[in-house]
């Protein structure tokens, strides 16, 4: 039973009884985590290799057939393996025949794993009396049009675009399990995941929480300017202070949760990872409310630049991950564009917990790094994925946008450098900018197949991290999850 249905089930009504009966849940309830015998688990693997490939079986390059089309060539379409490693091209090559992965089933079945529900990692902090009074200032805002609705409705509802970072976290601690140098009191023998580690999903979940929140903030300007009213008692101003001070409560939360493991180093890699954060808001252009504008493209129109290879892709982080990111030479370039903005704005806090999480473990320096690779490509692969969505509509709906420095609109730009001219009318504010038109463009262009590519490139480098490891029931979740992320 989840928290939430023994929530309605008692009748808990008031903040505090709330809080109680998640308390009770927290220290009584069991999970029977099922161990899965090893033949089944290198069954599930095989199965995850060969579902997975067909990214790479069919991904075609259409950049090449639009240009062919564009100068009026004729033959037939040529397709090429995208991925720089034979032995992970033949593990994702497959039929398409296969039956897709259902996402929501692949982390249910991982939560089992861990014995520990995604949705309950931040459950307490939600339920806590200085939250519940937030809550209750957010409904002022309603009809206001704050953006700080909609975080707080995706944080609530755990929408679909926002991965169960906890759970990624406790499923490669498991994967990896642990060395005998740590301390008895610090593992948890019912589902093989040390307490700290336990506490560092937490941590990777608010600081992620917190910095969504603060995304909220809108850039007031005076009623001369964009027609703001900046009254003191305005919806807008006290949005902002309730988005602010939100954030903040979060952040001082993991703030102490991650001092009181008295870690210096992994203080240190934490804190790294918020700055990455913070830095990714400011890589670019952007409108005067701070929304991400992509640059001009440098290339001539119809001039495609070559897929990157991870070792392309390396600005720093690779070799000393606490140090800030070389950035120098990438703004312009599409695919190192996208890979930076979204390595800072995510992969790097994902690819640092899980590195934080190894090194909780004992484990050697050398596999503290892979863990933070696997987190950083499992991070980049998802959110391929979730930039392809919009565009497989026909038609994008009425007032609905899209990110202007998503993968498809950065590969498309190259392609097309003449709708650089629709974005730039967002310079002010990207709400002028005309998306069903963009939509009509980009959906009918190379970008899409060429996010496609770079999705199932991440997905391979995560895959081949998680080779590393023994097979577990554990390893298995993490690949059905990469699986599933292929089909959404």
């Amino acid at each position: 039973m989840r928290a939430l249905d023994l929530l309605d089930e008692c009748g808990a009504q008031s903040v505090e009884a709330r809080c109680r009966v998640v308390a009770k849940f927290e220290s009584t309830s069991t999970v029977t985590v099922s161990i899965m015998s090893l033949s089944r688990m290198v069954a599930v693997q095989q199965r995850c290799w060969s579902q997975l490939k067909v990214l790479s079986a069919s991904a075609p390059t259409v950049a090449a057939s639009h240009h062919r089309q564009r100068q009026g060539l004729q033959g037939p379409r040529q397709f090429r393996w995208i991925s720089s490693s034979s032995r992970a091209g033949e593990k994702l090559a497959v039929a398409k025949a296969v039956q897709k992965h259902d996402f929501n089933r692949a982390v249910s079945e991982a939560e089992q794993i861990v014995g520990y529900p995604t949705s309950f990692l931040n459950l307490r902090f939600l339920l806590s009396d200085e939250i519940a009074n937030v809550a209750l200032h957010l409904r002022k805002l309603t009809g206001s049009n704050h953006p700080l609705l909609k975080s707080a409705k995706s944080l609530i509802f755990n929408d679909k675009s926002q991965q169960a970072w906890g759970l990624i976290i406790l499923l490669i601690s498991k994967a990896a399990g642990h060395t005998a140098s740590v301390p008895e009191t610090d593992h948890d023998r019912n589902v093989g995941v040390l307490h700290s580690q336990r506490a560092l999903a937490e941590v990777t979940e608010m600081i992620r929480s917190s910095h969504l929140i603060h995304q909220g903030i809108i850039n007031l300007q005076s009623m001369d300017n964009a027609g703001n009213d900046l009254s003191g008692d305005s919806d807008m101003i006290f949005g902002n202070k309730i988005a602010l001070l939100g954030g903040d409560y979060l952040l001082a939360h993991a703030s102490k949760q991650i001092a009181s493991l008295r870690n210096q180093d992994l203080n240190m890699l934490m804190t790294s990872a918020y700055r990455d954060l913070a830095e990714s808001a400011f890589i670019g252009e952007s409108d005067d409310q701070n929304s991400p504008i992509p640059s001009k493209p440098e290339t001539p129109a119809g001039t495609f630049t070559p897929d990157c290879s991870l070792d392309e892709l390396d600005f720093g982080d690779v070799q000393n991950n606490k140090e800030p990111m070389i950035i120098e030479g990438v703004m312009g370039h599409p695919e190192k564009e996208w890979t930076l903005r979204h390595v800072l704005g995510g992969g790097s806090l994902l690819g640092k917990s899980c590195h934080g999480a190894l090194m909780l473990a004992g484990h050697p320096e050398d596999l503290q790094k892979q863990g933070y690779l696997f987190g950083k490509h499992m991070s980049l692969a998802w959110q391929a994925s979730i930039e392809v969505q919009p565009f497989l509509l026909s038609e994008l709906p009425l007032g609905s946008t899209f990110s202007l420095v998503s993968a498809p609109v950065l590969f498309h730009l190259e392609y097309d450098p003449s709708i650089y001219s629709i974005i730039e009318k967002g310079r002010n504010s990207v709400e002028d900018v005309d998306y069903r038109a963009l939509h009509h463009h980009i959906s009918r262009g190379p970008g899409l197949e060429r996010t496609r590519s770079l999705q199932s490139k991440h997905s391979m480098a995560a895959m081949k991290v998680l080779d590393r490891f023994a097979p577990t029931d554990a390893q298995a979740a993490l690949q059905n999850i990469i699986v599933a992320m292929q089909q959404l």
